[in-house]
């Protein structure tokens, strides 16, 4: 029994990383793994029992690890981002939801034979879907951006919405009287809005004065922030109960949107810190559950989720987006992505305990078929909506693309030979004549500069997941590879060295995690790469195969052939870096710059007779 505190959070820990490293892998959302070992360490293996380990403070603890979630979620709740599709976020968590919650309720009363009471605030625990789940699943089925932005919205104000229906009913529900049930229902409804909303934007404002005056260290900024998501979390919830999740997201949308606040460091943070909580979460209250509980349930959980995932979910979905612009297969997608999280699951726990005490019969149930919703849901959705959006044609393209730097001669000849073989390119400058010889070449193009303002609201990265700095100015690569580094991934930064990066010591060179990757060789600066192409060296794609090896490739064009690119034969690009192994394999084609003599070779039919061009 894991009875020590040090080594249970040791153990939970691993666990969760295990876990999500698992999930990474295998592409699935990690709350598969993370409900399965709570699950396993829980009431299979009986390793580990949270209600003694954390006592009275279990509760109180999960309440804040839920409000950072809701808070870091907020954060990303841009308007610009829903302005096309906001009346469907509306009607979701108004109209939609009140669908759902009337379906599963109906549902739950004649399935299971709870009282229309218990029913009812079941109903209100299912209609959260949450950040928790939505956000995993969206990196997996990379939907277009209405659709993303439609869940993710959703998912974030759903949360607070969801758990002000459940107070509502419950205090319906211990209050003496019907009449009394409803006048205190309706009380706890208006102390809840008035609380979260009041704190919430109070706590947004006094936050985003401070950090607008730099009263705050940066280095304190996050402390800063942390701080004052938990004041107005346990302020609101000290005046009305639950209304402190309202409060914490209605100050991360405050924030989200002040233009002169930079909260990217924060969402940075807030991002690290809301993975280690969720996945300790969903391994805690999981491991609550006993078997006998579950398997008391039978086969009746299954017709539930039938119901809400064929019956609730696409009525509420198609009711909703009535008179928008979405197509069908957007709504079909909408109807099937709905998942339970970690705010459906720590609710349950604390009304069902409070509905125990006080004597309300057939409470018991209450958690663990939330938890069987949520593992279904999970499950079955996670399983196929990224097969179902590519088949209804709104996923969006794999992020194999590349964000090139520059629209100079060397940036369009690249993107010229990357286009030919169907990787997406997007080429940003801002010289005007660089962009419009560009278009007249046939590239996409932004105008503007990539790491300004304008771009960060307008840039259209749909398919993008690289960056290759190709501009002759080495601050211009080395800035946008520090703006789009945690975007990309530092590893999918690179930069073309210009003539000063030769000429520079080490001491003198920008650092590897600002710039990127040096591309191609030693030798290919941008001035030679471009005084090249001006004395006729051209970009070619050869086919490698059994019959002509990458070893065949290198004898026959020796020095004359510069290797840039490799494209394998799943249409993933492999580019050639400084100090790294470039081994194409045989069925992978190469991208090559070519020099004027080997092309006039080619010209005469002597040479490359596995070239594709």
């Amino acid at each position: 029994m894991l009875d020590s505190g040090i080594l249970a959070f040791a153990f939970i820990g691993l666990i969760s990383f295990a876990s999500q490293w698992l999930a990474w892998r295998v592409k699935l959302p990690a709350i598969l793994f993370l409900l399965a070992s709570g699950l396993i360490i829980g009431p299979v293996l009986q390793e580990f029992d949270p209600d003694a380990l954390f006592g009275d403070l279990l509760f109180p603890l999960i309440s804040l690890a839920v409000a950072i979630i809701l808070f870091e979620g907020s954060l990303t709740l841009d308007l610009k981002e829903i302005r096309n599709q906001k009346g469907v976020v509306q009607k979701l968590i108004t109209i939609g939801a009140a669908i759902t919650w009337a379906v599963v309720a109906v549902t739950t009363h004649f399935l299971f034979g709870l009282s229309w009471e218990l029913s009812i605030l079941f109903g209100a625990l299912t209609v959260v879907t949450g950040p928790t789940v939505i956000v995993p699943m969206l990196r997996t089925v990379r939907p277009n951006a209405d659709v993303g932005n439609i869940l993710r919205w959703e998912g974030i104000l759903i949360d607070p919405l969801g758990a002000l229906l459940v107070v509502v009913v419950y205090e319906f529900i211990v209050a003496q009287g019907q009449a009394e049930g409803i006048l205190s229902g309706m009380i706890a409804f208006v102390e809840i809005i008035a609380s979260g909303t009041f704190f919430g934007l109070a706590a947004g404002w006094i936050l985003g004065f401070i950090l607008k005056r730099r009263w705050v260290p940066e280095y304190l900024e996050n402390m800063a922030t942390l701080v004052m998501v938990f004041a107005s979390f346990s302020i609101a919830n000290l005046l009305a109960h639950e209304s402190g999740l309202l409060a914490v997201t209605l100050m991360g949308m405050w924030l989200a949107n002040q233009k002169d606040i930079r909260i990217r460091d924060i969402l940075n943070f807030k991002e690290h810190l809301t993975v280690m909580l969720i996945s300790g979460l969903f391994i805690i209250l999981a491991a609550r559950l006993t078997l006998d509980d579950l398997l008391a349930l039978g086969w009746m959980p299954l017709a539930l989720l039938a119901v809400m995932q064929f019956v609730a979910r696409p009525l509420s979905v198609w009711v909703s987006a009535i008179g928008s612009s979405l197509s069908w297969q957007e709504k079909s997608l909408l109807s099937w992505i709905a998942p339970r999280g970690i705010v459906a699951a720590a609710v349950s726990a604390l009304f069902a305990i409070k509905l125990e005490q006080s004597g309300e019969s057939g409470a018991s149930i209450l958690v663990p078929l939330t938890f069987s919703v949520i593992f279904g849901t999970v499950v079955l959705q996670s399983a196929s909506s990224r097969f179902i959006a590519r088949w209804l044609g709104v996923a969006e393209p794999p992020p194999n693309g590349f964000l090139i730097i520059g629209a100079n001669t060397v940036a369009r000849a690249v993107a010229g030979e990357l286009k030919k073989n169907n990787v997406d390119v997007l080429l940003t400058d801002s010289n005007w004549d660089n962009i419009r010889t560009a278009r007249m070449e046939g590239l996409p193009t932004f105008y503007g500069n990539p790491v300004s303002e304008y771009a960060e609201q307008r840039l259209d990265l749909v398919g993008l997941g690289k960056l290759l700095g190709m501009s002759p100015e080495r601050s211009l690569n080395t800035v946008a590879g520090m703006r789009f580094g945690n975007e990309f991934g530092q590893h999918n930064i690179y930069a073309l060295r210009t003539s000063s990066d030769a000429r520079l010591s080490e001491m003198h060179l920008d650092g590897a995690e600002h710039r990127g990757q040096y591309l191609f060789s030693e030798t290919l600066t941008y001035s030679k790469f471009s005084s090249m192409l001006a004395q006729g060296a051209e970009l070619h794609s050869t086919q490698l195969s059994e019959e002509f090896t990458w070893n065949d490739f290198q004898l026959q064009n020796g020095k004359d052939a510069i290797p840039l690119f490799a494209i394998t034969n799943d249409y993933k690009v492999i580019t050639r870096k400084i100090g790294h192994e470039f081994t194409p394999k045989n069925d992978w084609k190469v991208i090559s710059l070519f020099t004027p003599a080997l092309i006039s070779l080619h010209d005469q039919g002597t040479s490359r007779s596995a070239d594709t061009q």
